[in-house]
């Protein structure tokens, strides 16, 4: 739903993005005198066949049961927009979901592969049937990203209650029947999903938007190890995603209940589903500030002068740390920081990667944004001159990359690790490694036009 677009891909809701290729901006802008480069960079004729994750191995959550409660409960009975949920609402019995004509190949499977860790790691009675066997609980629609921003100008994907089919949305959109706060319970609720994107894309609409679909409604920006968060780091379902979906429906928990009901009845259900989360301790949650998020769509938003952005971003930092936010706000903070700063002042961003580093190595040790940082700095070590850097960079971020199934992640580091491995002398380990970048980046970034304009954006950063 609502939040700020991945660091590397242009994905989810445009209205709080950074650019794909900032990172860019670091080194000096090709010219004339980079043609050779350009050509040298340029896509093999026999492309490589597209590259597509196998089965998920989410990390169990680590975090003491009394924290994953609260986070249950505040992603359960707010919107995005800070509105009050009264009352819990799912759906109720056996769930189907189906995809209208029309989808991109890629879909399916990605489908498939979602369904069945719904069924095996959140426990959910959940089952895809044909279209035509229809109506389902939740129905795919996908359509040109054009057509539907002209609907919702701010949405890349997004998912609404009491429709199945986007003719019903045009009609309801504009009335109460699209209120989520109006709902006892779950019967049908349609996914909306661009059809002429990266697959990458199709596939991390899929998994925030069946999630909420099914579960909890809002994101919350302190969660280092979920999909529900506007960071958007995570792209597919964690094992805390799961914990808490298979929590959601668990027979102690119903549709109508209170927040006080569900909050009585969470320790049970956790200390059940999750005893290794019977831990002691735990962090005391801090609420996001609504000041430290207008700063950050402030910063990431569209129609933003670049000097406003980096004053925005600068002002998050100011702001989370003012009010005690030492957790993946304050790193988030940075890294944005980092990234609106390249162009105008390299020391100051590489010194906000290396403050955002240091908190999610604290708070997520090894995990997916130290891996999008390595990224940014292994960016910096090329475009000076140290490949060997960039090498010990990339490698120290691909487990992750691959671990969080980030294919456009991958493409770009394994991109960054050839042109240091050519700068170093090994041309033909160099060699391999582009072959296997594209493979991910047909995945990551969709056509050849797009991998290309990557690997030619990467291949300008070297001296």
């Amino acid at each position: 739903m609502n939040g700020a677009e991945p660091p590397v891909t242009l994905l989810r809701i445009p209205s709080v993005c950074i650019a794909a290729a900032v990172f860019l901006a670091a080194c000096n802008p090709v010219t004339t005198t980079d043609i050779p480069e350009r050509r040298a960079a340029s896509l093999p004729q026999a492309m490589p066949a597209m590259n597509q994750f196998g089965a998920a191995q989410p990390a169990p959550p680590n975090r003491p049961n009394s924290e994953i409660a609260r986070d249950i409960v505040d992603l359960s009975f707010e919107m995005e927009s800070g509105r009050r949920i009264e009352r819990m609402s799912r759906f109720e019995g056996p769930i189907t979901v189906t995809v209208a004509p029309g989808a991109p190949g890629s879909l399916a499977p990605d489908l498939d592969r979602l369904v069945n860790r719904l069924r095996q790691e959140a426990g959910i009675d959940i089952t895809r049937i044909a279209f035509a066997d229809g109506p389902a609980n939740i129905t795919i629609e996908t359509l040109p990203r054009s057509r539907m921003q002209r609907s919702v100008p701010e949405a890349a994907c997004f998912v609404v209650p009491r429709v199945s089919s986007w003719a019903q949305f045009r009609v309801s959109r504009n009335s109460r029947n699209m209120d989520w706060t109006t709902l006892d319970r779950r019967d049908q609720v349609a996914v909306f999903i661009p059809n002429d994107v990266a697959p990458q894309e199709v596939r991390d609409c899929l998994h925030e938007e069946v999630a909420q679909a099914l579960g909890p409604l809002n994101d919350l920006y302190r969660l280092p190890d979920s999909v529900f968060n506007d960071d958007n780091f995570h792209a597919v379902l964690t094992g805390f995603d799961m914990l808490v979906l298979r929590a959601y429906y668990d027979d102690a928990l119903r549709s109508g209940m209170t927040q006080a009901q569900v909050s009585a009845a969470l320790p049970a259900i956790l200390a059940r589903l999750n005893p290794r989360g019977q831990q002691g301790g735990g962090n005391q949650a801090v609420r996001t500030p609504r000041q430290w998020i207008t700063a950050i769509e402030a910063a990431l938003g569209p129609g933003t002068r670049d000097e406003a952005r980096i004053a925005a971003a600068d002002r998050a930092v100011t702001i989370a740390r003012q009010s005690n936010l030492g957790d993946a706000r304050l790193a988030f903070s940075y890294f944005a920081l980092g990234r609106l700063s390249l162009s105008t002042d390299i020391e100051g961003s590489v010194n906000a990667f290396l403050s955002a580093a240091n908190i999610y190595d604290r708070i997520a040790p090894g995990g997916i944004q130290s891996a999008h940082v390595d990224m940014q700095l292994a960016a910096f070590a090329l475009s000076s001159g140290r490949a060997d850097e960039a090498i010990r960079l990339t490698g120290r971020a691909l487990p992750a990359a691959t671990r969080a199934q980030n294919a456009s992640l991958l493409s770009t580091l394994l991109m960054i690790r050839a042109e240091a491995l050519d700068a170093s002398g090994r041309p033909s380990e160099a060699r391999q490694v582009r072959l296997d970048s594209l493979a991910w980046g047909r995945y990551g970034f969709g056509g050849n036009a797009a991998v290309g304009a990557r690997l030619v954006e990467v291949a300008a950063l070297t001296p």
